[in-house]
């Protein structure tokens, strides 16, 4: 195949992704059933997510109080499509690993940054998928502040959000024109990575400006946002793992001695 070939069926690729992002008349019936007028989860899958959830404690290895494990993101919502992934999230109180003795935003962090690697570690080496849907876990605290207009107890087997059916305005056009800018951006990253070029700060600015981004269009437009949206093409399309593999990358280089 030719660069132009693989250039426009990528374009047809990310045509696709913007797409399904449009809003459905249902919930996905693979994850949930109707039932007087509401939606329940399945029990089959309620009761899988509980078993993914122990398997990830058992993996953490530490004892915390759960406040909640919940369904959120795209299949609790509207805008499920074949690319969305199933994302739970463990609810937990990060302040209940000072136990007095230390204070401040240095000791939270650390704290953040366990969880965080935990995480990491396990997505990646889990390959855990429920009805063809890839599971993300992500701890959550429970103070932090979630956008998701549709939030789902697990544990509890309740909505704690209720999504509501929606016909929101979807500029594809302006989506793709922005996803086409970012891509470029990592392409070229890459590029220089691959030319020997220490771009890791590169990265790191891209990265933040990707999330400070995205959550402008979470607060100002919610999930439907072209902001929010523009970051889901770069996930779906592959481009967000492009962006961490540029980094790991240059660092291995870096940390390493050639014969």
């Amino acid at each position: 195949m030719s660069l132009f070939e693989e250039l426009i069926e990528d374009k047809e690729k990310d045509k696709e992704i913007v797409k399904s992002f449009e809003s459905k008349d249902s919930l996905s019936d693979t994850i949930f059933s109707s039932e007087n007028d509401t939606y329940i989860i399945k029990d089959d899958i309620r009761k899988k997510l509980l078993e993914v959830t122990d398997d990830f404690l058992d993996f953490v290895d530490i004892d915390f109080f759960i406040y909640d494990v919940v369904l959120t993101g795209s299949l609790a919502n509207y805008n499920w499509s074949q690319y969305s992934d199933i994302d739970l999230h463990i609810i937990i109180d990060l302040d209940e690993f000072d136990g007095g003795k230390t204070s401040g935003k240095v000791y939270s962090q650390i704290v953040k940054e366990f969880f965080d690697t935990k995480k990491t570690i396990w997505n990646d080496k889990t390959d855990v998928k429920i009805k063809d849907f890839d599971v993300e876990i992500y701890i959550q605290d429970i103070d932090e502040k979630h956008m998701s207009s549709g939030v789902y107890s697990v544990l509890n087997n309740e909505w704690i959000i209720i999504p509501e059916k929606s016909k929101p305005n979807i500029d594809d056009r302006k989506i793709l024109e922005k996803g086409e800018e970012y891509v470029n951006q990592i392409d070229d990253l890459l590029k220089k990575s691959e030319g020997a070029e220490d771009v890791i700060k590169d990265v790191n600015e891209l990265k933040e400006k990707l999330k400070n981004f995205r959550q402008s269009g979470l607060e100002s437009g919610g999930e439907y946002s072209y902001e929010n949206l523009t970051f889901k093409l770069l996930r779906r399309n592959g481009y967000i793992e492009k962006l961490m593999g540029i980094k790991t990358s240059v660092r291995n280089k870096k940390l390493s001695l050639p014969q």
